[in-house]
């Protein structure tokens, strides 16, 4: 008898969440293997399990990189001179705290953790029905590891959420708690801690690690207050995750941009890359941040779109010995490598990149206006390449090691632990900052640590996060937006999304 030959495919259903709008997951359909053959070797079931990773490149440069950074007073993406990033308004309503349910980037970055989830289901599904497929637990593991991430995620930004972990049943779910999807999270990534690999390798480079799992669990417990505050503070849980982390073979880089040169996949720093290829998806934050003009100053050959830069008063705060403003802020003349002399804008101005960020022209109802072209300190924390033509390779550390340094003197400072500890741990971060060893501090406080973390963490997703549990996001930024409402805490769930799910519930006060 002739067998016909059976394949697989993989289509990712998301109906079920309430999902709408596109998506740029490409990788959804991604391969076409018999069934009989498939799973039997490490490259076939790698090749099924890649595209949970690339996923991750949702979280930067663009969505989650642009709630974060631009809700918080880290970053803006202003109106240029001509109407540049007016993007119907959602940038001004990031800056102002007065977002809602149909906001572009709060739908967008919603669907993207959706879409991400559904497909982790959708393969853990197949790998775990597939009979040919050996080593099912650490491979299911690596899979609830990004699963987890991404459920992390949605409770950070927008709390209440489904949890949905059936990639077959079809039922339209419910919404979820936060404090039920915290007690999920840290349930999903207990029982996988000791089941994933526990290698620093270049194997393990970009996956599920033990590492990773445990910087999560950190993350977990270091926000507890926030997101699960009846559960009260685990202060002492977070520095028993984060020494579980500081005792794997990953270190703090003698040099700060080895975690962010074009080939920093070597660096021992890094615990969880989103792994960017210039073939495959690369990251594009040159493009994102530089103006039209600047590429030539640097030797890029690359379209620009003149976007996000920093909020100077966070460029302003650092000490002016802080070699980490260099590292990280792209200021001055932006010169024609042809003549050295400065370019001039299309609004006749040269083209100086200044710390300062002036709203000036076309102001409307609201009071959000028109900047020049040239405002602003752009991101110089990811090297530009040389030659570079299209998007470049440098990966993003979601988590690295000088974070979870951080991590741990934070919950010693507040649980009233070992200062002598918390400072050591600060000042092996700042020591690599500063020149002058008079720099390191003799003590830290909790204000210390606070702001070591946005020196140091400028542009890498922290500050939003960071600012909820300082208790300072909602605080005026003078010039910019008065005090906030306490709804802005979370963002909504898009109307999209509840249009499509009756299901589900909205966020208090939207």
């Amino acid at each position: 008898m002739k067998k016909s030959k059976i394949f697989i495919f993989i289509a990712v259903v998301i109906a079920s969440w309430g999902f709408s709008g596109c998506t740029n997951l490409d990788e959804v359909v991604y391969d076409k293997l018999p069934v009989d053959q498939f799973g039997k070797n490490t490259k076939e079931v790698n090749s099924l399990i890649a595209p949970i990773y690339r996923t991750l490149k949702d979280v930067f440069p663009s969505n989650y990189f642009l709630l974060s950074e631009c809700s918080s007073d880290m970053a803006i993406t202003p109106t240029r001179k001509g109407g540049d990033w007016w993007d119907g308004g959602q940038f001004k309503e990031l800056r102002f705290h007065t977002w809602t349910p149909s906001t572009n980037l709060v739908k967008d970055s919603y669907n993207s953790a959706v879409s991400a989830i559904t497909l982790c289901n959708k393969i853990y599904s197949m790998i775990n029905e597939n009979p040919a497929i050996e080593n099912k637990d650490q491979i299911i593991a690596e899979i609830r590891g990004v699963r987890a991430f991404w459920y992390y995620t949605l409770l950070d930004y927008y709390g209440n959420v489904p949890i949905v972990t059936d990639f077959n049943n079809k039922d339209l779910p419910k919404t979820s708690t936060r404090v039920e999807v915290y007690k999920f999270v840290l349930d999903e990534l207990n029982a996988i801690k000791d089941v994933v690999r526990a290698d620093v390798s270049s194997a393990s480079y970009g996956k599920i690690t033990k590492g990773v799992v445990y910087t999560m669990l950190a993350k977990m417990y270091l926000n507890a207050t926030v997101w699960n505050p009846a559960g009260g503070a685990k202060w002492q849980e977070c520095i028993a995750a984060a020494d579980e982390v500081i005792k794997l073979p990953y270190l703090i880089e003698p040099s700060f941009k080895q975690s962010f040169i074009v080939k920093n996949q070597n660096s021992q720093e890094i615990i969880f890359p989103i792994v960017f290829s210039t073939s495959d998806g690369g990251n594009h934050i040159a493009q994102r941040t530089l103006h039209y003009l600047a590429a030539p100053s640097l030797g890029l050959k690359i379209g620009t779109w003149n976007g996000i830069c920093a909020m100077p008063d966070y460029v302003k705060a650092y000490d002016p010995a802080d070699k980490r403003i260099g590292w990280s802020f792209l200021t001055g003349p932006m010169k024609d490598p042809a003549t050295g002399l400065t370019y001039i804008t299309a609004h006749g101005r040269p083209l100086i990149h200044t710390v300062d960020v002036t709203m000036k022209y076309g102001f409307d109802a609201d009071g959000w206006g028109q900047t020049e072209q040239e405002d602003g300190a752009r991101c110089w924390k990811w090297e530009f390449e040389s030659g570079q033509n299209g998007d470049a390779e440098n990966d993003m550390a979601i988590f690295r090691l000088a974070d979870v340094y951080l991590m741990k003197a934070e919950a010693l400072v507040r649980s009233g632990g070992d200062i002598a500890e918390a400072t050591r741990l600060v000042n092996v971060i700042r020591k690599r900052a500063f020149d002058d060893a008079a720099k390191l501090k003799t003590t830290v406080t909790l204000e210390d640590v606070y702001q070591e973390r946005r020196f140091e963490l400028a542009w890498e997703i922290s500050s939003r996060q960071d600012m909820i549990r300082f208790g300072t996001f909602l605080n005026a930024i003078p010039g910019w937006k008065g005090v906030t409402a306490s709804k802005y805490l979370l963002f909504p769930i898009p109307r999209t999304a509840r249009d499509a799910n009756p299901n589900l519930t909205q966020n208090p006060g939207y």
